[in-house]
């Protein structure tokens, strides 16, 4: 019997996790290539032995997604597997009619089937678009873990750039572990904040070897999801973060939709910030299509280091580069802290922009007035670093999840903007971990 010829579209993570759990020692498929988008310098390189197992001696190719209807027709693919998220149905779609025009099935994996079962209580925190919030209400659920005495163990959404091999589990507990690991700008926003707070971090590419390496050490594990993607692991409680700045995206989205129509909490954040239309139109949506879901009501404040210094300066806002390039926001923490202390102007970088952070500029035309701190690998962080040096403005707004003066040398004042998760009545999340999990 024919093995079925399968290609896998995909972005550096949710693809390499499909078919690790549906493919990977399956005798009656072959895996011909992964597709790559979004994440720059994927496509190229390849799925290597070492991970890809039995029946591919010489790993797995990555090709351009550009490419994918003529690899159908070159390679004979009968089935093209759609593996990547945050992402508009209508795009969704669109993939579809390639593959099948180009004579191959189109399907999307089911939620349970790429779930991996936990031997200890775990808990998953997604979003329905990139940019939601769903870091910090991770890290609020983590202290409140925490707090109560457990053994936490963070395991974070794929953010595979590197070496495939080196990273097929890795482990954060402190800075020097993710300078040794040598980190994206991306990576360093989602695990330092864990680090500060004092959980231990995983993350890689095998998600069932990294999460039983993570129950050699937890009691309840957090997944940290990223990219508004399903949760890789099976949950004793999904908790799924909502933007009323973007009111409507919850339904427009894939997988958020499905985030939002299986979450057991759902989380309206930036309340004290959205419109009340906005706020009204997630309601309506949360009752008409998920009305048994809990919801919390809560803000994401942002704070500084020295809100008096920002009144009357030209600022120059850096924001979280993932949720202004294909989170489609218009502004973040940075923006919204100049506006709230009296900012006299927001510069708008793109006279200045260099190198690769051009091309971010040239792929997503409508980030407007802010930098993103995208920082895929050193080049780009050298790119960043040169840009924000040649702008002309008074201050640099740093509302990245890290501290970026410790990733790049700014040559002129900049202020760190922070912000953590506050419900609006507390004590609510911590009463639904307990009943879940039993803290």
């Amino acid at each position: 019997m024919s093995r079925r010829r399968v290609l896998i579209m995909g972005a550096a993570g949710r693809d390499f996790h499909n078919f690790n759990v549906l493919y990977r020692g399956n005798a009656e498929v072959q895996v011909v290539g992964f597709t790559a988008t979004q994440i720059p310098n994927i496509s190229g390189r390849r799925y290597p032995e070492a991970l890809a197992g039995e029946g591919y001696p010489e790993g797995i190719p990555i090709f351009p997604e550009e490419d994918m209807a003529r690899l159908i027709r070159d390679m004979k693919v009968d089935e093209v597997v759609f593996s990547y998220s945050d992402v508009p149905h209508l795009r969704v779609m669109q993939a579809g009619a390639v593959a099948q025009a180009a004579g191959a099935r189109f399907t999307l994996p089911g939620v349970e089937e790429t779930m991996i079962s936990a031997c200890v209580p775990l808990v998953s925190v997604c979003a329905i678009r990139t940019g939601c919030g769903k870091s910090q209400t991770t890290r609020a659920v983590c202290r409140t873990l925490l707090d109560a005495g457990h053994k936490v163990a963070a395991i974070r959404h794929p953010m595979p750039y590197g070496d495939l091999v080196k990273q097929r589990v890795q482990r954060f507990a402190s800075l020097e572990d993710m300078d040794k690991a040598e980190c994206t700008i991306e990576e360093r926003e989602e695990y330092e904040p864990h680090i500060a707070m004092g959980t231990v971090i995983y993350a890689g590419v095998d998600y069932e070897a990294i999460l039983r390496e993570a129950e050699k050490e937890a009691d309840v594990i957090v997944w940290d999801g990223g990219n508004n993607d399903t949760s890789f692991y099976r949950s004793d409680l999904e908790i799924v973060v909502v933007d009323p700045h973007r009111p409507g995206h919850e339904l427009l989205y894939y997988p958020g939709q499905t985030n939002f129509l299986r979450a057991q909490v759902i989380v309206i954040n930036k309340m004290g910030t959205a419109e009340a239309e906005g706020i009204a139109t997630v309601r309506e949506n949360i009752r008409r299509y998920n009305p048994e879901a809990v919801v919390i009501e809560a803000d994401s404040p942002v704070m500084v280091e020295d809100p008096g210094a920002i009144a009357g300066k030209r600022v120059l806002a850096v924001e979280d580069g993932p949720t202004l390039t294909h989170g489609e926001m218009a502004y973040g923490a940075a923006v919204v802290a100049a506006r709230q202390h009296g900012a006299a102007e927001l510069v708008d970088p793109r006279p200045w922009v260099v190198g690769s952070i051009k091309g971010t500029f040239e792929k997503y035309p409508g980030t407007g007035s802010l930098l993103p701190a995208v920082g895929y690998g050193e080049q780009q962080v050298r790119d960043l670093e040169e840009t924000i040096n040649a702008v002309d403005c008074d201050l640099v707004l740093i509302g990245t999840p890290i501290d970026l003066r410790r990733i790049v040398k700014i040559n002129k004042p900049a202020q760190r903007v922070t912000y953590e998760l506050k419900e609006r009545r507390e004590g609510e999340l911590a009463g639904l971990l307990k009943k879940a999990v039993s803290v």
